[in-house]
């Protein structure tokens, strides 16, 4: 009975008591989408040598990697009938960051 009546007032009081105030709305920044190139294909590839290239033989076959988020994607190809994957460049985003372009053109077609 004792514990009841000591009770009693605490629970009067928290009755009585303010509801805690709502806490305010918090603004999220949302990051800008920021503009990116699909990942380069054999096509692609092929078309960019070409066009760097145009005295030598055309692309056989390429593979081209690219790490999460980078701004390069090495890659693999092979040149004419050659079969294997002797040469490699490496492909970088353009100022925009939405097309490829062949990096250091020049040593990539004396290879």
């Amino acid at each position: 009975m004792k514990k009841l009546l000591i009770a009693l007032p605490i629970i009067a009081l928290a009755a009585c008591a303010e509801p805690a105030p709502e806490p305010a709305p918090v603004e999220t920044a949302t990051p800008e989408p920021t503009p990116s190139a699909p990942a380069p294909d054999q096509a692609l590839f092929s078309e960019l040598y070409a066009a760097a290239c145009p005295d030598n033989e055309a692309v056989n076959e390429s593979i081209c990697q690219r790490a999460m988020g980078a701004d390069t994607a090495s890659c693999e190809f092979s040149l004419g009938d050659d079969e294997y994957l002797r040469n490699d460049a490496t492909l970088e985003l353009d100022e925009t960051g939405e097309a490829w372009v062949l990096a250091d053109a020049e040593a990539v077609c004396t290879q």
